[in-house]
């Protein structure tokens, strides 16, 4: 390989959110990488700290042009430049969108288990969660949508909006043609708007491509904002810059205005040159990256039917996050995360912090080098062993 995915890079006393943790203890939680950001992105970074100068900055049109050129390539999506919107991050875009294009009081459907911070975006904003639970069959381990319940609460006259997660977190899985296009069209029918947050999109298991919601169709193209960001398959989250994706020219316009008014939509020093760096120049390093990941998701697979039979492993297709099923322990489901972690100082995210129905389950973050993986497996066959 090209690149390093395999050392490691002490990030304690960094300020890292994800390693302020104790001396003992192994975080797998929070959904940032532990790898190094890749050396043409760094490159771009020293260019712009050297000019010395951090003042307001404008949108370049080569960020635009880096966009369209990479969806194209890699999605198959004809995008346009004037789809696109800046913003300084998915969750800032979301929360304001849902403050525009819905009122106090009203329903936004999200698909349970589902990443957490929806839940803020939506509750922290005065408007209602409404729960379509993806339906789970232990037998393999696998999840669907029930499509009984999703029209119905789509028909609701008080669900104005649904949160899409494309490709899923936290169960990695990519959504097919079939099903997007059948979102889309129940969603139009009952008039409810369709926010897609596809930030793991670029994270998807060699051979496997995820399918942009607006291309599916007509409906979902005329119907949906789009949420992107290099942030997650880079490893650039600090660095604030993300994009909306939408066709309509009225949602658009809407969206423009929300960002506007909550001043997300204005880029630091930073925010372009590494964005324009990863789509151009960083194909490769994410290609191994991908590749390294898929090795990593197979050693968990594997280790856990072999070691831990207790637990279940869901197959993921997509992102660096694995969701683990431990619903057969005795253990209680909400506790088990913190037991894990009293007695191995291993930190994994407790399932039920993404909806009801993620009790029992926990979701470990693999984005890291492989002995810390490897470590981390260890600490979770110990701290199994409590539970049982």
């Amino acid at each position: 390989m090209k690149y390093d995915f395999d050392t490691v890079t002490n990030r304690r006393n960094t300020d890292s959110l994800k390693w302020r943790v104790r001396e003992n203890e192994l975080p797998m939680w929070v959904a940032d990488m532990d790898f190094q950001a890749a050396p043409e992105i760094r490159e771009a970074i020293q260019k712009q700290l050297d000019h010395g100068v951090f003042g307001y900055s404008c949108i370049p049109k080569e960020w635009y042009t880096s966009i369209m050129d990479w969806w194209g390539i890699r999605h198959g999506l004809g995008v346009e430049k004037d789809w696109l919107v800046f913003c300084t991050g998915v969750i800032p875009a979301i929360s304001s969108t849902v403050r525009k294009l819905t009122s106090p009081g009203e329903n936004v459907l999200i698909q349970t288990p589902v990443y957490n911070i929806f839940f803020n975006c939506i509750l922290n904003n005065g408007r209602n969660v409404l729960e379509n639970r993806l339906l789970y069959d232990p037998d393999t381990a696998s999840y669907h949508i029930d499509w009984d319940d999703l029209e119905k609460k789509l028909a609701d006259p008080q669900t104005s909006m649904m949160i899409l997660c494309n490709p899923h977190n936290p169960i990695g899985k990519i959504w097919d043609r079939e099903t997007l296009a059948a979102i889309g069209e129940l969603c139009l029918k009952h008039h409810v708007i369709v926010i897609s947050d596809e930030i793991h999109c670029d994270i998807t298991e060699p051979g496997r491509d995820y399918i942009p919601f607006i291309s599916v169709s007509e409906a979902c193209r005329r119907n949906s904002i789009t949420c992107i960001s290099p942030t997650k398959a880079f490893n650039l989250a600090g660095l604030h810059s993300a994009a909306m994706m939408i066709p309509d020219e009225f949602l658009r316009h809407k969206v423009w205005r929300a960002l506007n008014t909550d001043e997300a939509a204005e880029p630091n020093s930073f925010a372009a040159a590494v964005s324009i760096a990863a789509f151009t120049q960083c194909g490769g390093w994410l290609d191994e990256l991908r590749a390294y990941l898929s090795d990593s998701r197979r050693l968990v697979s594997e280790f856990v039917a072999a070691e831990i039979p207790q637990l279940r492993m869901v197959p993921s297709e997509a992102t660096y996050l694995l969701w683990l099923d431990g619903t057969g322990l005795a253990q209680p489901g909400e506790k088990l995360g913190s037991l894990i972690r009293k007695k191995t100082g291993l930190y994994l995210a407790d399932g039920s912090a993404y909806g009801a129905s993620g009790r029992g389950f926990l979701r470990m973050n693999i984005a890291c080098p492989r002995s810390l993986v490897e470590d981390g497996l260890q600490r979770l066959k110990t701290g199994i062993a409590f539970a049982i």
